[in-house]
């Protein structure tokens, strides 16, 4: 979810600012914004309008390096369902406590939107997302050593945080590049492929080990080849952007408060900003509340056997991996909103087949399909997102899209949570279709944008 950022060089550079070619290499410009003035410029990194960059070979390097911290941010997000059990046993708690495990998740998607603007004018590309996948491991490695409660939902707090800063910047810099749907699609396969491998793991884990903690090892081992991987990528830009010195550095720092805060202004006076997040508010409560709790569902409602059901999230996350791949170029082709109508119209009946149907297999493959149909949505909104914002906000108002849509995806769960300890988990269906159904209504308020194919 990314910004790369604009840097005085002599030489031709070929990681993308939000536009930048015309046939060959861009040669970036760094200007500080002027004094008088310091808050009419777009932060150091922003990108620039003039259109996609080439897929040169550093910025394929990059692309990968995005894939695969989505990938990474997968594994992490795809393992809490399956192990919601093991964790209501170990620590001796109700369902209403993995509220708080969502709570801390969307308080780090909060700090992000919060500091990011300013976050932007002292740190360049690499160094932020350095800083993401430091907080990310930070939090991995945490969990293994059978922490208390709270210590172990704090460690959701700093892992989203990084995942937040991660995220949030690889979106906005893949949405630069040539081909940005199909870029898109890729990192968002990833993610849902770490969605996919992630419960196999865990459940397989959780099940043959007397501490299903030792499954955050394995994510140990991924956040080390996460942070090595985007640091060599984004070697180019791991650095603090340079500020000024004496009497025109305070000034300057100045400058750079007031330019985050006009630009958090602007954002915040866009429709198009808030309708979008909207939308990604009711998507990401959907497939969050989904995966996060078909599998006390299953086990409590439908007495499914609870070590095969930790497999049941696998089958909305492989549709998702599987939609992203094969349904992000006839979304693209022939028209985005149109196609996401249908899809979320899909989406619904499917819905219905599952709550109405109480079969277990029918169930798990319900969901696969769901999953699939599912697998479009977020990166047909970023594209979107990014036609719809202006460049110089398009970092700040792509974060406060996600933030928000993080919002959903914590509150929901956690509401579910809340009302599953009273009244009991069969409260998931109706929650889903009333989500979906807003989901619906969103998609339509959403602006129209140019270059969608409608």
């Amino acid at each position: 979810m990314v910004t790369e950022s604009l840097e005085v060089t002599s030489s031709p550079h070929d990681y993308p600012p939000s536009g930048s070619m015309h046939g060959t290499q861009l040669r970036t410009l760094h200007v500080e914004p002027p004094l008088e003035d310091p808050t009419s410029e777009a932060p150091p990194n922003a990108f620039s309008a003039e259109g996609p960059a080439p897929l040169t070979r550093r910025v394929k390097i990059k692309l990968m390096s995005a894939g695969f911290s989505f990938f990474f941010a997968g594994t992490n997000d795809g393992s809490l369902g399956p192990l919601v059990p093991y964790m209501l046993s170990t620590y001796n708690i109700s369902t209403t406590f993995i509220a708080v495990i969502y709570a801390a998740s969307f308080a780090g998607w909060l700090v992000c939107a919060v500091t990011n603007s300013h976050l932007l004018r002292y740190l360049d590309t690499g160094a932020i997302l350095v800083l993401g996948a430091g907080l990310q491991l930070l939090a991995h490695v945490l969990r293994p050593w059978g922490p208390p409660f709270p210590l172990f939902a704090l460690s959701f707090f700093i892992a989203s945080l990084g995942i937040a800063f991660q995220d949030s910047h690889s979106n906005t810099f893949v949405s630069t590049v040539k081909s940005a749907h199909r870029w898109l699609g890729f990192i968002h396969a990833m993610y849902a492929l770490g969605l996919l491998i992630s419960p196999f793991v865990a459940t397989a884990v959780a099940s043959s080990t007397p501490n299903w903690r030792l499954f955050y090892l394995c994510l140990m081992g991924l956040g080390i080849v996460n942070i090595m991987f985007v640091a060599v990528a984004f070697r180019d830009t791991l650095r603090v952007l340079p500020q000024q010195t004496e009497e025109s550095g305070s000034v300057a720092r100045i400058g750079r408060n007031k330019a985050a805060m006009s630009s958090i202004i602007e954002t915040s006076k866009l429709p198009g900003v808030w309708l979008l997040s909207m939308f990604f508010f009711f998507y990401l409560g959907v497939g969050i509340t989904a995966g996060g709790w078909v599998v006390e569902y299953f086990v409590t409602i439908r007495n499914a056997p609870l070590p095969s059901t930790g497999y049941v999230p696998a089958g909305l996350y492989g549709g998702m991996f599987l939609g992203r791949l094969l349904l992000a170029e006839p979304t693209h082709r022939w028209g985005e909103r149109r196609m996401l109508m249908l899809y979320i119209a899909i989406v619904f009946a499917l819905q219905l087949v599952f709550w109405l149907v109480p079969d277990i297999i029918s169930g798990a493959v319900v969901l696969s399909f769901m999953g699939f149909f599912f697998g479009p949505f977020f990166t047909t909104g970023v594209s979107i997102g990014s036609k719809m914002f202006p460049k110089k906000i398009q970092p700040t108002a792509l974060g406060l899209v996600f933030v928000l849509a993080q919002a959903g995806g914590s509150l929901f769960p956690s509401l579910t949570g809340l009302i599953a300890g009273r009244v009991g988990v069969q409260v998931l269906q109706p929650i889903l279709v009333g989500l979906i159904v807003a989901m619906g209504i969103s998609w339509i308020l959403i602006p129209k944008v140019p270059d969608c194919n409608e």
